[in-house]
């Protein structure tokens, strides 16, 4: 039951969106509002994505990792339609239709869309390994070495965000808590892991 939810509530920002598409309900600025819709959902569907083993944890409740293959995916999926919406966006007021080269001169010039383009392309082979195949092919170790660029892509999207936002930093600001919090306690298990491993080193060779 837990997955179907989840499942819905993901979908649940593509389904308002498009039901304010084709009920005028994305104000003056239709392209810029849904650039704002997708690129918000991306962003909070990744912190969800990173925050499910640090819960799975705390709570002991197994079912959660279950979800973090689903979210992540769709956290992707929004973030694609983010890109998309703005790369559109950007060539039809340059007036030459789809050019490639228009969007990269804007990556160039703009950090905020630096930093955002950099979150999307790392985002691009955690999507395409999150497979079992994949799992097998990479073997376990460097699997989950490649998807720790969830985190760096994690940390330019709240980056783009912040940089993006002019008056109200509420919001980004807020990511940006949450996204401390949750690097902070993989850095701590990390270390107590690592300290745990030493003093086991140490009792064995003060026995021997």
């Amino acid at each position: 039951m837990l997955k179907p939810v989840a499942f819905v509530a993901s979908l649940l920002p593509a389904l308002l969106l498009l039901v304010a598409v084709f009920t005028d309900g994305l104000g003056a600025n239709p392209v810029e509002s849904v650039t704002h819709r997708t690129g918000f959902a991306a962003l909070s569907l990744l912190m969800v994505t990173l925050a499910v083993t640090p819960v799975q944890r705390l709570t002991r409740f197994s079912p959660l990792i279950q979800l973090r293959r689903m979210l992540g995916l769709f956290a992707f999926f929004y973030a694609s339609l983010h890109f998309l919406t703005y790369a559109v966006d950007q060539t039809y007021l340059s007036g030459l239709g789809f050019s490639p080269s228009v969007i990269a001169e804007d990556v160039r010039e703009r950090p905020y869309v630096t930093v955002g383009f950099t979150a999307f392309v790392l985002l691009l082979p955690l999507a395409v390994t999150s497979t079992k195949g994949w799992i097998k092919r990479l073997g376990g170790k460097r699997w989950r070495r490649l998807h720790r660029l969830v985190y760096v892509s994690a940390i330019g999207a709240v980056l783009h965000f912040l940089w993006l936002v002019k008056a109200d930093l509420l919001r980004p600001v807020i990511f940006a808590g949450v996204l401390a919090i949750l690097l902070g306690s993989r850095l701590a298990r990390f270390r107590f892991r690592r300290s745990g491993v030493v003093r086991a080193d140490t009792a064995s060779s003060k026995a021997v």
